[in-house]
């Protein structure tokens, strides 16, 4: 599960601007998850639950994770079609081409954090 990996990562880097910020206690991580990523919403939350528990110095009792999902959505370079790809590389439903440009649905960041100088 790379989610776990992807979860420690990504707290790493709110605990590290947190600390910068004089932040002691996160409250809420905001993140957008594109359809393609390869990352499921569900592992990334229970990782998220799992490092939560296991860092209660870093985050306050009733931390939460909010995922907003980004649709995918290609264009076929050739016939010009919008389409929604369930992967990356997917077939023009038109022209039957794998000539998508994706453009949206691979995105994967933290959008936002909010915490507290609670201890």
């Amino acid at each position: 599960m790379h989610e776990m990996s992807l979860m420690g990562d990504i707290l790493q880097l709110v605990q590290e601007d947190a600390y910068d910020k004089g932040i002691q206690k996160i409250e809420k991580v905001e993140l957008i998850v594109g359809e393609i990523t390869n990352a499921m919403p569900d592992a990334l939350q229970m990782a998220f639950d799992i490092l939560r528990d296991q860092n209660l110095h870093l985050f306050s009792d009733n931390a939460e994770l909010v995922i907003q999902l980004e649709e995918a959505q290609a264009s076929c370079v050739i016939c010009g079609m919008e389409y929604k790809p369930d992967q990356k590389i997917a077939l023009c439903p038109n022209c039957l081409v794998p000539s998508g440009k994706v453009l949206s649905g691979e995105s994967f960041q933290v959008l936002s954090y909010e915490g507290s100088n609670a201890q």
